[in-house]
């Protein structure tokens, strides 16, 4: 059965600044919450887009790589993209969704992030339901951290 877990939060800054912190791939080791993105794959400094590709190198107990997926990009207002696994994982534990919504509010920008496992590969589905709190409570600390990168920068 697909899990979806949303959290939000108001950050006290303009959404194109946090959509440009989210759409660069080399800074999201910067907001990960979870403590697993140990940077990307590439040094090439780019801005992404829809259907673009990117890959991280990650590390949870064992050191791993995932390839990503542009899926959802409206300008400053949604970025989602699907995160990959390789052979022979991608049979198993691949496709969860990860979807940033901001939405300008009085006092800065709603920030809503979405993990969505109906995208998931059907065997990798019946385990991810287990890990909905922990990644609840690592999304949470994901969008403190994206507050305090922009509002370190203003």
């Amino acid at each position: 059965m697909p899990v979806v877990v949303s959290v939000e939060r108001v950050i006290p800054a303009p959404a194109a600044t946090i959509f440009d912190l989210l759409a660069d791939p080399a800074r999201h080791v910067e907001i990960d919450g979870s403590g697993t993105v140990v940077g990307p794959r590439s040094d090439r400094a780019r801005r992404l887009a829809l259907g673009d590709s990117f890959g991280m190198n990650m590390d949870w107990k064992v050191t791993y790589a995932t390839r990503n997926e542009v899926t959802e990009f409206e300008e400053n207002r949604r970025i989602a993209w699907r995160t990959l696994a390789a052979s022979p994982l991608d049979k198993l534990f691949t496709g969860r969704t990860w979807r940033y919504e901001l939405e300008p509010v009085d006092g800065g920008t709603l920030v809503r992030e979405t993990w969505d496992t109906s995208t998931e590969a059907w065997p990798g589905r019946l385990a991810m339901g287990r890990l909905a709190g922990l990644t609840r409570r690592n999304m949470v600390a994901t969008l403190r951290r994206i507050e305090e990168v922009v509002t370190a920068a203003a």
